[in-house]
């Protein structure tokens, strides 16, 4: 494969390519001076003394080769580590000018230089060699010299140039993007370039024991949660179809826990982990696949759709009575994240909880968080003055998620809180 040098080889080659078809054809005894270049149009000189017949071929554009871009296969593992270095393949679109000091000179040259173009279509492994050989010399820049290294002769897949049609309208709008006036052109697109790095990978180590395992096809699917709405350590019921199967696992966002016993295909029982926060939580049921491995490890295997389900707040117990101007502690679980929205309701008076402080950075992975990272057990508040004075149902509100009034029938009597002067 090429370097990332081969877009200058390219241009370089196909210079030298129309340079050589107009010495051949003895262009200059028709013309006089003929200067082949590759700059932008508006760097070319087109008055004044130093102007001369010119063929320019600029390249316009680069795009990536549709049939190259989706050959390989995926080239990062799942912890992001480089396992392949994927080749990037380039169309080059040109346009070759034809710039002349006197009447017909740009026609002459643009009808040698299509002419050469033409009878090339494509760059031949030993011309491009001889061609990038030359590039070593004194006259071109040092910084140029390199690209006698790109490889470009080498690569997989020979480099092809053909005509490229250009409607009128796109033709002005790329002579007004140059920002020069209009000369005679034609467009040509050399494909492909691929330009690959040969950086070392991390082999990946070989297949000790084959190991194949042939299974139907099933995947779960999660219709309903009931409830859709539950404390943690409540039992939460997923329906749908092909839920039960050997090994299966409920994921949820913090946890992997397993189901309760006497599960079926169309209904399946969890306990809630006490590791979930109070608000929008979701559920998936996992089937691994075990290919029966002398340490026992299983795959991961058929994963079902993902349904959220609400985790509310639970209080403990509330204090008889609070005073105006007074601070109010509550119990809450789970614990509640610092960065998590939080009101404490009396009555109908919603109070929001302050901002917690964010705590200390956590330690970089593996390592786990540490216990109660992150989180408060309790929640406070100073009661405002416009609190209601008297007897009041009290709440919490996480999230969303606001703490059950009992009894759930009603009326509701707790938890309740005696608000004072």
């Amino acid at each position: 494969m090429s370097t990332a040098l081969a877009v200058a080889a390219v241009t370089q080659a196909l210079k030298n390519l129309l340079a050589d078809g107009v010495l051949d054809e003895h262009v200059t005894g028709s013309v006089g001076d003929v200067l082949i270049s590759a700059l932008p149009p508006d760097r070319i000189a087109t008055e004044g003394v130093g102007a001369k017949s010119q063929l320019n071929l600029f390249l316009y554009q680069v795009t990536e080769n549709a049939a190259w871009r989706n050959m390989d296969l995926p080239t990062r593992d799942v912890d992001g580590n480089c396992v392949a270095n994927s080749p990037l393949a380039l169309n080059l679109h040109y346009l070759l000018m034809a710039y002349g000091i006197k009447e017909l000179h740009s026609e002459i040259l643009l009808g040698y230089g299509m002419q050469v173009l033409h009878e090339t279509p494509l760059l031949p492994r030993n011309g491009l060699r001889k061609a990038l050989a030359g590039v070593t010399t004194t006259d071109v820049p040092p910084q140029l010299k390199t690209i006698a290294a790109s490889n470009l002769a080498d690569q997989f897949e020979v480099v092809k140039v053909s005509p490229e049609v250009l409607s009128t309208e796109e033709i002005s709008r790329l002579w007004t993007a140059f920002g020069a006036k209009y000369r005679p052109s034609a467009a040509y697109v050399a494909s492909c370039v691929i330009i690959q790095r040969t950086d070392p990978l991390r082999a990946t180590k070989p297949v000790a024991t084959p190991n194949i395992l042939v299974q139907p096809l099933q995947r779960p699917q999660i219709l309903e949660v009931q409830p859709s709405t539950i404390a943690v350590g409540g039992t939460l019921a997923l329906i749908g179809s092909q839920l039960v199967a050997p090994g299966v696992q409920v994921v949820f966002p913090r946890d992997t826990v397993a189901l309760d016993p006497g599960g079926t295909m169309q209904r399946l029982t969890v306990t809630v982990p006490a590791t979930l926060y109070a608000g929008v939580n979701t559920v998936v049921v996992s089937q691994p696949v075990d290919f029966h491995t002398p340490d026992g490890t299983t795959r991961e295997g058929a994963q079902s759709n993902s349904l959220a389900f609400m985790v509310v707040p639970t209080l403990g117990a509330v204090p008889a009575t609070v005073a105006r101007g007074g601070t109010l502690v509550l119990n809450v679980a789970p614990p509640v994240r610092f960065d998590q929205d939080a009101d404490i309701i009396i009555g109908d008076s919603v109070l929001r909880v302050p901002t917690r402080p964010a705590p200390p950075d956590p330690p970089p992975p593996p390592a786990p968080l540490p216990p109660g990272w992150g989180t408060s057990p309790t929640l406070s508040i100073v009661v405002p003055a416009t609190v209601p004075l008297g007897t009041a149902l009290v709440r919490v509100r996480v999230d969303g998620a606001e703490s059950a009034l009992l009894p759930a029938s009603g009326p509701f009597t707790t938890p309740s809180i005696q608000v004072t002067p």
